[in-house]
């Protein structure tokens, strides 16, 4: 049961809290009704993902075995069959579409679909392509604020999306630099089944921190705009935000230089202290500003 249990990749489900965001920008996370649409969206878009993921194990096994962490995934290390893995997979597929039929909006059940068939064409293709591999990534992450727009009725506005793909992708390239980061450490010259060579790092670091702080600058435009004085009584206050983000952005790129970055900053943001305070930060002045 572990076995399957690790095949599922719970871990990364925190990255489907994204789907909460658009309600809590909207100031309605009170609303017990749209809460609890938020929840069985966040169910059924994590075993959705797991689908994903299982999928992506089985294709990938072959290139994870040459990988120091990657190697003891199920299928890789050959804990899993490839056949135990397709009707796990089918399973969590079939279940979130039901929990989006029964509870959720048609839409939701397309963006579903959508997320699966992208998800599914990055482990396929665009993972392969250097540069394609980190847009179809934050563009996944996108599509999580998206989703959860679609489940309790919110819109995303524009200055979102805008500060969400910049982020993101500095996230996404967060992941390739550090994969790469730990091929140098073994002498390796590239990555088995990605397009980049440790050659590439310097550009991925230069890269990586300008589209982070791109994000904070777009998060700057928005406070400046007419957009939230609808929303917050004490707009000015979110100006210190900007000084958090770009903390929290140079820090993680500092930590992947030193070679000190997981392989998935989302997961490493969970597990990091210093994260956690910049977050509880965050929230005090985003409630203050409210």
């Amino acid at each position: 049961m572990i076995i399957y249990l690790r095949a599922l990749r719970p871990h990364q489900w925190v990255k489907n809290v994204l789907l909460f965001v658009p309600l809590a920008l909207a100031h309605r996370v009170t609303d017990t009704g749209l809460l609890l649409q938020a929840l069985a969206a966040f169910a059924a878009f994590s075993l959705c993902a797991s689908s994903v993921y299982i999928i992506n194990d089985i294709l990938d096994r072959e290139a994870d075995r040459h990988h120091l962490r990657k190697r003891h995934r199920p299928f890789a290390s050959g804990s899993l069959t490839v056949g135990a893995g397709a009707v796990t997979a089918s399973a969590c597929l079939i279940i979130s579409a039901i929990l989006a039929i029964l509870f959720l909006p048609k839409l939701f059940l397309l963006m579903l679909a959508v997320y699966f068939l992208l998800a599914n064409s990055y482990s396929l293709y665009a993972k392969k392509i250097a540069v394609l591999d980190v847009l179809f990534l934050a563009g996944l992450y996108a599509l999580r604020l998206l989703s959860g727009a679609v489940a309790t009725g919110d819109i995303v506005s524009a200055w979102l999306m805008g500060f969400s793909i910049f982020f993101f992708l500095s996230l996404a390239l967060v992941k390739r630099y550090a994969e790469l980061s730990d091929i140098d450490a073994v002498d390796k010259i590239t990555a088995h089944g990605r397009g980049y060579a440790v050659t590439d790092m310097p550009l991925i670091h230069t890269a990586g921190i300008a589209s982070g702080y791109i994000s904070v600058l777009v998060l700057a435009l928005y406070i400046n705009g007419n957009d939230v004085v609808a929303l917050y009584r004490h707009p000015w206050m979110l100006w210190l935000l900007g000084p958090c983000f770009i903390y929290w952005v140079t820090r993680i790129w500092l930590l992947a230089g030193r070679g000190q970055m997981h392989d998935d900053p989302i997961i490493f943001t969970f597990r990091d202290s210093a994260s956690y305070i910049t977050g509880l930060i965050v929230l005090v002045i985003i409630i203050c500003a409210i």
